[in-house]
């Protein structure tokens, strides 16, 4: 087999002999057209951190299969969340307190929120970029900003079913209900 024919195969998720899931080059080129490649290269090239960055700028989920040292890597870890909001998930814990990470994750996808730290989900300037992304995400901001009606109103204004997850204190102010019922 070839290198052409094993950058295919590798691509398309088929099996190649295992020298192929260890040459650089092929594996730089598989991850540029399918970040998840990632997944079957060898070890030693999950720590490779031009290779990471690829498959990430591809694929932000790809940030799953890299090695745990790159995944607290804040260059590789950004690149991914600008991607998929969503591969917040897979970053060290350690990434998941900075802000600039967490505020490029909730703006690509609200529900990003979920995997920030607890701390960044009482972070008002943090809820409010994911709410006005996505109201629901109001789901998984902290209870005190639940009660905050300015991060209420713009979690309603994106998406009125939101209302669930508001604070008791606020489902009858008249503000609220009618922010709820005009989405």
């Amino acid at each position: 087999m070839n290198k052409k024919e094993a950058l295919k195969r590798i691509v398309n998720g088929e099996d190649v002999p295992k020298e192929f899931y260890k040459d650089k080059s092929i594996v730089l080129e598989a991850v540029k057209q399918k970040g998840a490649a990632l997944e079957y290269v060898d070890e030693s090239l999950k720590k490779n951190k031009s290779i990471v960055l690829e498959a990430v700028k591809n694929n932000g989920f790809a940030l799953e299969y890299a090695d745990e040292s790159l995944k607290k890597d804040k260059s590789i870890v950004l690149e991914a969340v600008k991607n998929i909001g969503l591969a917040l998930e897979c970053a060290d814990e350690s990434l998941k307190k900075d802000k600039s990470i967490v505020l490029k994750a909730v703006n690509d996808n609200g529900y990003a929120l979920n995997h920030a730290d607890e701390s960044l989900k009482k972070d008002k300037s943090i809820v409010l970029e994911a709410v006005k992304n996505n109201g629901f995400a109001l789901e998984y901001a902290d209870e005190s900003l639940k009660k905050d009606k300015s991060i209420v109103l713009e979690a309603l204004k994106q998406n009125g079913d939101a209302l669930q997850f508001v604070d008791k204190s606020l489902q009858k102010d008249p503000d609220i209900i009618k922010a709820a019922k005009k989405k």
